[in-house]
C-alpha cells in the first residue's frame, strides 16, 4: 500500500495531455501589475494566477477559439477570446468601485456576492491583508465591523461578536481550511496559534451571530473562516521578516520578531504541494493589576488582601477560629485568643511577574499535498498537516501560563465543484503549562504550611495587641496585623533566589493540585463532515445536503477531567439540508435550511433558518434582507466531565455518568460537640458528585446561615431556617432564537451596510456554587424534636452540625440559568473613494442586553461587551508611485467585565494604528513601517490581563 501511495503522484505526473498555452500580463489602469489575479478558461475548471510581476502562463486542453476569464478581488472581471495558440495577452482590469460585488461562500455554503448574502458578512481578502495597519492580519480583524477582540496575551487574542465575550470563548467557531481550531481540552480557539500564515491567507470571512442551521452546535455567536492559498494557483517562494519593539510601562521596551516563509509548487496539473513556516517571539504584556478582587479600594496593607494579579493570597481563614484551635491544643492562652478579631486573614501572595518569564511565542508549520486525478477541479484530494506550539497566557477562573503548549491537526479532504468530504483529527499536549494561582499557593505551602503560618500569625497578633511587644502595638489593630504578618513571613522564599527557583520548579512540574500546578493533557477530537450541492442535477432550486460527526477523547490523566482510570469518549453528529430559490424575476431570493444535531448525552436539537433577500430599484441596487433562525450550543467537555480539585473547592461537570466518576476522601473533625465522627461513621468519608448535586446547600444560604449563627449564638433553628437545599438541573444545551434584518446598497459611490438583530436566549449555561455537608442530609426543613439531644437518628440536624464545624466541601456545579436573556443591537458600515484613490471607511455598532435579575439574583450573564464601538479607516494604496499608507482608529465605551476570576469595569479606549508601505518591483518586495496604538495610552480588553501598550515595527515581504 505504501508503495502504491508513493508511485501514485508519479503516475499522475506521467499523464500527458495535448495542451495549449496562453500567456500574458494583468495590470491596473496605472500600469501597476496585479498580483494573484485568477486566470482560467471558462470551458473547464483549470486555472492559474499572476505572479509578482502580474504575469501568467495558462495551460489548457482547449483549442482556439476559446474564452478565458480574468478576475481579482477589488477589480471588475474581464472575459477575452483566445484566437491562436501561444497567444500573448495584455489585460487592464478596472478597479471595482462596489465592494459589495465580492464573492463569499460561507453565508450559504455556496458562492454568492456579498450584496446577495442573506445575513451580515464581513470579509478580508489578500489586498486587505497587505493593507492592514495592525502588526498582523489577525490583529487587523479587529477593524472589521462587529468584531470585538479580547486580548489575554500578546500571542493569544480571542475574537467575538454580538456579546457574551470571554477569553475562553466556546460560543465562537473558527475554521481554518475547514478545520475547527478549538482546543480539545479547553473547548475554545487559542487565537491564531495553529491558524494560518499571513503570506498564505487567501481570504477571511466573518459571520456574526448564530449559524447553527448550517454549521452545527457552537456556531452560536459567530464563525470566522480562514482560507489559505492553493499551491495550484499560488506558486513560488514567499517570505517575510518583521522586527519591532513593544513598549509598556510595566514591561519596558522589548524586541519583537516575526518571520515566515511559504513554498508552493504545482509539479503538474495533477499534483502540487506547499509548506509554510512562521515564528514569532516577544515579551508579553505584564499583568500588574494589584487591586483587590472583592474590594477595589483595598490595598496590600489590608489583612485579607486578595490581589487580581497576585497569587497565593487566595488562601484565607478566620483568625479568631485559628485562635480557638490553638487554645484547644494548649498552644495559646484563652485570654490572648480572646483578643483576636473575628475576621479573615490571607497569606501573602506572589506577583504574576514573579511566576512567569513573560515569554510570548508561536511557531506554526503547515504542510499539504494536493492531488487532482483528472487535472482539473472536478476532484481534488488534499492531505494536510498543521502544527502549532508556543507560549501564551490564558485567563479563565485563574491565569494559566501555556508553556510549550502543542497542538496538531491532520486532514484528508476530497472536494469538487459541488461537494466536499473531509476528515481530520486535532490533538494537543499541555507541555510545561501550569496554573499561576496554584503555583503561588503551593510555593507558600512548601516553605510553611497553612496551619503553621496562620498559627504563628494568630499568636503574634494576640501578643502584640496585648502590648507584649511594646506600647506601640497595644490596642492597635493595624500595627498588630503588620507585626503578625512579618512574624509569620519568617522564612518566606524570595523571588530571584535559588531557593525560590527550586520551589518553583518543583511545583510547576507536579500535577497534584494540592502540592503542584502543572496542567497535564493529551486530549483529541476526531471530526468528519460532508456536503453535496445538487445544482447541476436539479434545476428548479439549489439544494444542498450535508452532515458531520465528531468524537471527543478526553485525557487529562485525572488532572482536570474525571479520567484518572482512562480516557473519556463521547460523540455527536448532525445532518442538514438547505433549499435556495429565486422568484419575481430573480429579485427575491428565498433560503430555507434545517439541521438536526444529536450529542450522546443530550436529546437531539433542530435548528431551522429562513431568510429572504429582495433586490429593489430599477437597477436592483437596493438590497433588503431578513432572516430568522434558531441556534444551540452543546455544553462543553468541561461542563460535562470536569472533575477539577482546586483545593478549597471542586468543579464537577454534570454529565449523567460523571457524578460517580469523581470521588475523594475527606477527613472528618469531631467538632463541638464532639460527635462529628459518630455522625459520619468514621474519621473520614468518601464524597462524590452525587453529594455535590443532590445533597448540598446553596453557597449563599450557607453564608447567611453562618452570619446569623455568629450574631445569634444558640439560635440554631433561626439559622437553619435560612438554609436552602441545592436544586439544580443537570446541564443541557443552550438555545437562541435570532432575528436579523439588514440593508445593503451603493448610493452616490458610497457603499452602505446596515443591520439590526434581536436574540432571545434560553437555558443559558452557567455555574452554581454549592456546599455539601460531609455527613447528614441536606434539607429545607428541620425537626429539632426527633432524636434530641444526640440527633443520632436525625440526618437533617446532623448536616447543621457539619456546617457549623467546618465538615463540608465546596463545589462549583454546571447548570442552566432559569432566566430568559435578550440581547439586541445594530450596526452601520460606510465606505467610499474620496479625492481620487483615497479610501475612507467607518462603522458603528451598538450592543445591549437585559434579563430579570430578580428571578435569579446570583446569576451573572457576562455580557462583557461595550455598548458603543466606532471604527474608522483612511488610506491610499497609490498615494504616488509604489507608495501607500493606511490608518485605522477604534473607540469603544467602557463596559462591565464579569468572569469567574474577577468582576469590574473596563475603561473605554481610543486606539490608532498606522502604516506606510513602499513596493520595490525590481526586488518583488514590499517594505512596511507601522505602529500599533501610536497614541501611547495603555488600555485593557480583559480585566486581569496585562494592559496593552505600543508596538512599532518594520517588515520586509518578498513575493507578497
Amino acid at each position: 500500500m505504501k508503495a502504491y501511495l508513493f508511485f501514485l503522484p508519479l503516475f499522475f505526473c506521467s499523464i500527458i495531455y495535448a495542451q495549449n498555452t496562453v500567456q500574458g500580463v494583468v495590470v491596473e489602469s496605472n500600469n501597476q501589475p496585479i498580483i494573484g489575479a485568477n486566470v482560467k478558461a471558462t470551458a473547464d475548471s483549470g486555472g492559474t494566477v499572476t505572479d509578482s510581476d502580474g504575469k501568467f502562463v495558462l495551460d489548457t486542453n482547449n483549442t482556439p477559439p476559446y474564452e478565458i476569464e480574468i478576475s481579482s478581488v477589488g477589480f471588475v472581471s474581464q472575459r477575452i477570446m483566445v484566437t491562436s495558440k501561444k497567444q500573448q495577452i495584455n489585460i487592464v482590469l478596472q478597479e471595482e468601485q462596489n465592494m459589495l460585488n465580492e464573492i463569499v461562500v460561507s453565508a450559504s455554503r455556496t458562492p454568492e456576492r456579498v450584496f446577495e448574502s442573506p445575513v451580515t458578512i464581513e470579509r478580508m481578502g489578500i489586498s486587505e491583508v497587505k493593507k492592514t495597519a495592525s502588526p498582523t492580519f489577525y490583529d487587523g480583524l479587529e477593524n472589521l465591523k462587529e468584531v470585538q477582540m479580547n486580548t489575554s496575551s500578546l500571542s493569544f487574542k480571542s475574537i467575538n461578536t454580538r456579546g457574551f465575550a470571554t477569553v475562553a470563548n466556546s460560543r465562537f467557531l473558527q475554521l481554518v481550511d475547514g478545520m475547527d481550531n478549538a482546543s480539545p481540552l479547553l473547548n475554545f480557539v487559542l487565537g491564531n496559534m495553529i491558524g494560518v500564515s499571513e503570506i498564505d491567507v487567501q481570504s477571511v470571512e466573518l459571520l456574526p451571530g448564530a449559524s447553527s442551521a448550517l454549521y452545527g452546535a457552537n456556531a452560536f455567536n459567530g464563525i470566522l473562516f480562514m482560507n489559505s492559498k492553493s499551491p495550484f494557483l499560488y506558486e513560488g517562494i514567499s517570505a517575510y521578516a518583521k522586527y519591532g519593539q513593544t513598549s509598556q510601562k510595566a514591561a519596558g521596551t522589548n524586541d519583537y520578531i516575526d518571520y515566515g516563509v511559504r513554498m508552493a509548487k504545482a509539479f503538474s496539473r495533477h499534483i502540487a504541494g506547499k509548506a509554510n513556516f512562521t515564528y514569532m517571539r516577544g515579551t508579553d504584556w505584564f499583568a500588574t493589576n494589584y487591586d483587590d478582587k472583592t474590594n477595589i479600594g483595598r490595598d496590600r496593607s489590608h489583612q485579607n488582601y486578595d490581589g487580581i494579579n497576585v497569587y497565593g493570597d487566595e488562601v484565607s481563614t478566620n483568625i479568631y477560629t485559628v485562635g480557638q484551635t490553638l487554645v484547644a491544643n494548649n498552644l495559646l492562652p484563652s485570654n490572648l485568643a480572646a483578643l483576636l478579631p473575628n475576621e479573615n486573614v490571607s497569606r501573602t501572595g506572589y506577583n504574576e511577574t514573579d511566576l512567569t518569564d513573560n515569554r510570548a511565542s508561536n511557531t506554526k508549520i503547515d504542510l499539504s499535498l494536493h492531488i487532482r486525478p483528472f487535472g482539473d477541479e472536478k476532484l481534488e484530494v488534499i492531505l494536510q498537516s498543521k502544527f502549532g506550539f508556543g507560549n501564551a497566557v490564558y485567563q479563565g477562573a485563574n491565569r494559566y501560563y501555556l508553556n510549550n503548549f502543542f497542538m496538531q491537526q491532520h486532514k484528508i479532504e476530497f472536494k469538487g465543484k459541488n461537494f466536499f468530504l473531509r476528515g481530520y483529527t486535532t490533538s494537543e499536549n499541555g507541555g510545561d503549562s501550569y496554573d499561576m494561582q496554584f503555583t503561588g499557593i503551593n510555593i507558600n505551602r512548601m516553605w510553611k504550611s497553612d496551619n503553621n503560618w496562620f498559627g504563628q500569625y494568630a499568636g503574634a497578633y494576640s501578643q502584640a495587641f496585648a502590648g507584649l511587644f511594646g506600647p506601640s502595638y497595644a490596642g492597635n489593630a493595624s500595627a498588630s496585623h503588620a507585626f503578625a504578618r512579618a512574624a509569620a513571613e519568617t522564612g518566606r522564599l524570595i523571588p530571584g533566589t535559588p531557593a525560590f527557583q527550586n520551589a518553583f520548579n518543583q511545583v510547576t512540574a507536579n500535577p497534584d493540585v494540592l502540592s503542584g500546578s502543572k496542567l497535564v493533557d493529551n486530549s483529541r477530537i476526531y471530526h468528519s463532515d460532508a456536503n453535496y450541492n445538487f445544482k447541476d442535477l436539479i434545476s428548479f432550486a439549489e439544494i444542498q445536503v450535508g452532515g458531520s460527526y465528531r468524537k471527543y477523547q478526553l485525557n487529562s490523566f485525572g488532572r482536570i477531567y474525571t479520567d484518572a482510570i482512562g480516557a473519556i469518549n463521547y460523540d455527536e453528529y448532525g445532518l442538514y439540508t438547505q433549499l435556495q430559490k429565486k422568484f419575481l424575476e430573480e429579485r427575491l431570493k428565498f433560503t430555507g435550511s434545517i439541521r438536526y444535531d444529536k450529542s450522546q448525552n443530550f436529546k437531539g436539537s433542530y435548528s431551522p433558518r429562513i431568510s429572504l433577500v429582495y433586490a429593489a430599484g430599477e437597477s436592483r441596487t437596493h438590497n433588503f434582507r431578513a432572516s430568522f433562525q434558531t441556534g444551540f450550543r452543546n455544553p462543553t467537555t468541561q461542563d460535562q466531565y470536569i472533575g477539577f480539585n482546586v483545593g478549597n473547592a471542586v468543579l464537577i461537570g454534570s454529565a449523567p455518568d460523571n457524578l460517580l466518576r469523581y470521588s475523594e476522601t475527606r477527613a472528618v473533625a469531631n467538632g463541638t460537640p464532639a460527635v462529628g465522627q459518630l455522625y459520619a461513621g468514621g474519621a473520614s468519608v468518601t464524597m462524590t458528585g452525587e453529594n455535590a448535586y443532590n445533597n448540598s446547600y446553596t453557597a449563599s444560604s450557607v453564608m447567611a446561615f453562618a452570619a446569623f449563627a455568629a450574631a445569634n449564638p444558640g439560635n440554631t433553628p433561626g439559622a437553619a431556617a435560612l438554609l436552602r437545599k441545592t436544586d439544580v438541573n443537570y446541564v443541557k444545551p443552550e438555545e437562541v432564537k435570532a432575528l436579523e434584518v439588514g440593508y445593503r446598497s451603493r448610493i452616490n459611490d458610497v457603499n452602505i451596510d446596515i443591520n439590526a438583530y434581536y436574540n432571545v436566549y434560553n437555558n443559558f449555561i452557567g455555574n452554581a456554587n454549592a456546599i455539601a455537608p460531609l455527613y447528614g442530609q441536606a434539607s429545607n426543613t428541620f425537626d429539632f424534636a426527633t432524636g434530641a439531644p444526640t440527633y443520632a437518628t436525625n440526618p437533617q440536624v446532623q448536616s447543621l452540625h457539619a456546617l457549623a464545624n467546618g465538615n463540608f466541601r465546596i463545589y462549583q456545579l454546571y447548570t442552566n440559568a432559569d432566566v430568559e436573556i435578550k440581547s439586541f443591537g445594530f450596526g452601520i458600515g460606510l465606505s467610499r473613494k474620496v479625492y481620487k484613490d483615497f479610501e475612507l471607511g467607518a462603522n458603528y455598532n451598538y450592543a445591549e442586553f437585559n434579563f430579570d435579575q430578580a428571578k435569579d439574583p446570583s446569576f451573572e450573564a457576562g455580557f462583557n461587551t461595550p455598548k458603543h464601538r466606532v471604527k474608522v479607516s483612511f488610506g491610499n494604496e497609490k498615494l504616488f508611485e509604489n507608495f501607500g499608507f493606511n490608518i485605522s482608529g477604534r473607540w469603544n465605551s467602557d463596559y462591565l467585565w464579569q468572569s469567574s476570576m474577577v468582576d469590574g469595569m473596563v475603561d473605554g479606549a481610543t486606539v490608532v494604528d498606522a502604516q506606510i508601505n513602499y513596493n520595490i518591483p525590481s526586488l518583488k518586495s514590499t517594505l512596511k513601517i507601522g505602529g500599533a496604538n501610536i497614541g501611547g495610552k495603555e488600555y485593557a480588553q480583559v480585566l486581569g490581563a496585562g494592559l496593552i501598550g505600543q508596538m512599532y515595527f518594520v517588515s520586509w515581504t518578498v513575493n507578497p
